[in-house]
């Protein structure tokens, strides 16, 4: 059992933490000043460049294919990348990359959606949820309706990340009413010039979701994402993803938070000593960096399972309900010991305790994830006491594979 980072993993840690350290985290005062005064904290051009210069040190395409020029790093290295990226607020993301489902264009399809995609010159949104389909993905209610060449796409999606920003959606609609979900659900690549618009949502947090709204929108039969009426597997395939790697952002923002808390508790004076030597501040300190290591763990698990194929759907759940949580937890600590300042605008705390409740929400809730987690164990998908997922590996073909690494 081997819990050290490799040469190679180490190093990209370093030089991750390194750009971040130096290209990321002097640019917070600005953003916060001017999300204040009511302007972008930072503007698209911005994060063009940085991008840019991630590429520069060889950070592009982290899980890209090397056929369409990424690195092809794996999950393992993903969610090491993804915890540093974390330890700062700036909404940075490494360029070259593309959703995964993408990957099931056509040959035409993957000229005109995924390499622009991979190479920055084009922006996509994942649309399924709905006013009155959320967690419940089968009910959405958007219609596709064939008419002679074409689909006319009919209803509103909600909540759609870059939303906003995006040129083209990757969509979900209602192809056959009978079927549902299973069978009736069809994937649709529509660019925004087919007549979609879309409506910026303020939430309580920066993150800035749009409403999509289609009216008529005529969308040729070649614009099929896959097959008519396997949308909603493919749906499935892109939130189970990337659902592990949202608790591995949790870890690094509360990391940050953590050492936030530690360095301010010991500078501190409450009745002529540092706040650090009180048993309540410590207990918070302690209990944070305890949920912290747990997370990681979980996180790490659940991408070695990805990278090495194995079934990691429920591990996933596991450390995106546990991560989600934690996070709100240490932020919570953080602030209280601040005090009044950590309540303040001066500091980052406050932003971050808006942003990180998102997470107990999107992609997965909190009780959707105890849903799956408890009927998984109910109908004997998962063994309780499995420790080293044997059975998991056998099941999958992938015992050799394992083996043949250690």
């Amino acid at each position: 059992m081997e819990f050290l980072l490799t040469e190679e993993q180490r190093m990209v840690q370093k030089t991750i933490r390194d750009f971040v350290q130096k290209e990321l985290i002097p640019l917070e005062p600005e953003v916060l000043r001017n999300e204040r005064e009511g302007r972008p904290g930072i503007s698209p051009e911005k994060l063009h460049e940085l991008q840019m210069k991630a590429k520069e040190i060889g950070f592009w395409g982290i899980e890209t294919p090397e056929e369409y020029g990424g690195a092809n790093l794996g999950a393992v290295m993903s969610a090491i990348i993804a915890i540093e990226i974390a330890r700062t607020f700036i909404p940075f993301r490494l360029g070259g990359v593309a959703d995964n489902i993408l990957y099931f264009c056509n040959e035409e399809q993957k000229k005109k959606y995924l390499i622009p995609t991979i190479n920055g010159e084009r922006r996509s949104c994942f649309a399924i949820t709905e006013p009155g389909a959320g967690s419940d993905a089968k009910s959405i209610r958007m219609s596709a309706v064939k008419d002679g060449n074409d689909w006319v796409l009919n209803g509103e999606k909600t909540f759609i990340t870059q939303g906003h920003e995006a040129d083209f959606t990757i969509v979900f609609a209602v192809t056959d009413k009978e079927k549902g979900a299973d069978g009736g659900v069809t994937c649709f690549l529509v660019d925004r010039d087919m007549g979609w618009r879309s409506e910026y949502i303020h939430t309580m947090g920066e993150w800035g979701p749009a409403s999509l709204v289609f009216e008529n929108v005529r969308v040729p039969e070649e614009n099929i994402l896959g097959e008519v009426g396997n949308g909603f597997e493919l749906a499935m395939r892109w939130i189970g993803k990337g659902r592990w790697m949202i608790p591995a952002r949790a870890i690094g923002s509360a990391e940050r938070l953590l050492q936030m808390g530690v360095d301010y508790s010991k500078m501190r004076k409450t009745f002529g000593k540092p706040i650090a030597e009180h048993q309540a501040i410590q207990w918070m300190l302690a209990d944070s960096a305890v949920e912290i290591e747990a997370t990681k763990w979980l996180v790490l698990r659940a991408a070695w399972m990805v990278e090495n194929d194995v079934d990691a759907r429920h591990q996933s759940a596991i450390a995106k309900l546990y991560g989600s949580n934690m996070a709100n937890n240490v932020v919570d600590r953080v602030l209280q010991i601040h005090g009044g300042m950590g309540y303040t605008k001066e500091l980052p705390i406050e932003r971050w305790y808006r942003e990180l409740r998102l997470l107990r929400i999107f992609e997965g809730t909190d009780e959707i994830l105890r849903r799956t987690i408890a009927r998984n164990l109910i109908k004997g998908h998962v063994k309780i006491g499995e420790i080293d997922s044997a059975d998991m590996l056998a099941r999958n073909g992938r015992r050799e594979k394992v083996a043949s690494r250690s």
